[in-house]
């Protein structure tokens, strides 16, 4: 992704999250917009402030405004590496992290792109997102997600909602994915950084032309290498 869009997807959160809500048969128990009472005393516990009740009346005033958009912004969207993710698979993870959990959001990503499985998204996870359509991991998260929906034992309560909820998110998540194959950008961010280490080792060694031919002609063999992957990924689609 070239921008965050962390403020576009925390403004479908909201619309799916609701006002307040304090429902005897979600184990979240007080919640407002999403944030439950457990996560929003922990919050200001970190700043240091003492512990505050959510209230209806809180909604819209400023103060609550930013601390509502600090913790989906650090405790979620940061969490899952949004801004690192394919669009539409940022919008898609972060909302099942949200409903979820990071956690398990993080760890069904990790099985279905094939790294150890830590819950935690980091350097491998990230790169092994380059061999897999941003489409198919959408509808392969929301497929997950509404499965282990409605093994919880809340479900005849909320199940209805939840499945509007993923479906919506799939929805607008496959609408955002990219028509390219993933396989092409990793191939010229790579290329793109080789020609940055050319520039540096030239300068370093007397510009070498063997370093700088070197170099580059791994860059091209990277970016030929994309062109196929993104090639075999448009036959398969079409077949």
């Amino acid at each position: 992704m070239v921008a965050s869009s962390y403020d576009a997807a925390l403004a479908r959160v909201l619309a799916h999250e609701g006002g307040y809500s304090n429902h005897p048969a979600d184990p979240g128990g007080v919640t407002l917009e999403g944030v439950t009472q457990a996560v929003y005393d922990d919050y200001r516990r970190s700043k240091g402030l003492p512990r505050e009740a959510l209230l209806p009346s809180m909604r819209g005033k400023p103060a609550w405004i930013a601390a509502r958009d600090a913790i989906y912004r650090a405790r979620y969207w940061d969490v899952l590496r949004c801004d690192a993710l394919p669009s539409g698979v940022d919008y898609a993870m972060f909302d099942y992290g949200v409903n979820s959990g990071v956690a398990r959001a993080a760890k069904a990503l990790q099985r279905l792109v094939g790294v150890d499985v830590d819950g935690a998204i980091g350097p491998l996870t990230l790169a092994a997102l380059a061999t897999h359509r941003p489409a198919a991991l959408v509808a392969a998260l929301c497929d997950e997600r509404l499965a282990f929906l409605k093994s919880l034992k809340t479900w005849p309560v909320f199940g209805a909602g939840w499945s509007r909820r993923v479906a919506d998110v799939r929805r607008v998540a496959l609408a955002m994915t990219d028509a390219t194959s993933p396989a092409v950008a990793p191939a010229l961010a790579t290329a793109t950084m080789l020609t940055g280490v050319a520039a540096a080792a030239a300068q370093g060694i007397g510009n070498s032309f063997a370093v700088v031919l070197t170099v580059i002609a791994a860059a091209g063999f990277i970016g030929v290498c994309g062109w196929f992957a993104w090639r075999r990924s448009r036959q398969q689609e079409e077949t």
